[in-house]
């Protein structure tokens, strides 16, 4: 597991009717508060502060169609030819990272193909890349300059 220290992040909060939100900057739009919401918006941070992947190429919650099903990733990063590199599972604090969580982004990963998949909880992080059929465990994630 990769162990992520967070940057320093300005969020802007409010309370309404008892429930916390947390303004989305990218979105442009106030969000209720999850657990899962909280590790998301921190994780965005941590890829555009820390690793230095884009703003611009990232995309937070889209719709992806998997037959008749709708379903929505957490967070895709683009590569400089927009096409989709890398795309993360978020869940909260409290969720082990398991094989399930695995499975559900790889299902994702069938509707919307790319090299590296990361799955977090917050506190820790799994990151793949994939080969063929395979997925290469990493010890750390990719650096936005490996998709020249």
């Amino acid at each position: 597991m990769i162990r992520i220290d967070y940057p320093a992040s300005n969020f802007r909060m409010k309370a309404e009717d008892g429930k916390e939100y947390i303004f989305d900057e990218q979105r442009r739009q106030w969000l209720r508060l999850t657990p899962e919401e909280w590790v998301r918006q921190n994780f965005v941070q941590y890829l555009v502060q820390v690793k230095q992947y884009p703003a611009a190429l990232t995309a937070i919650e889209k719709e992806i169609r998997m037959g008749e099903l709708k379903k929505r990733f957490d967070i895709l990063i683009y590569d400089r030819h927009h096409q989709p590199w890398l795309m993360v599972e978020c869940k909260g604090m409290d969720v082990p990272l398991n094989q399930s969580v695995l499975e559900q982004l790889l299902r994702y990963n069938m509707a919307l193909p790319v090299p590296y998949l990361v799955i977090t909880n917050g506190r820790y992080c799994a990151a793949f890349k994939k080969a063929g059929n395979q997925l290469e465990v990493l010890t750390a994630l990719p650096d936005f300059d490996d998709n020249k």
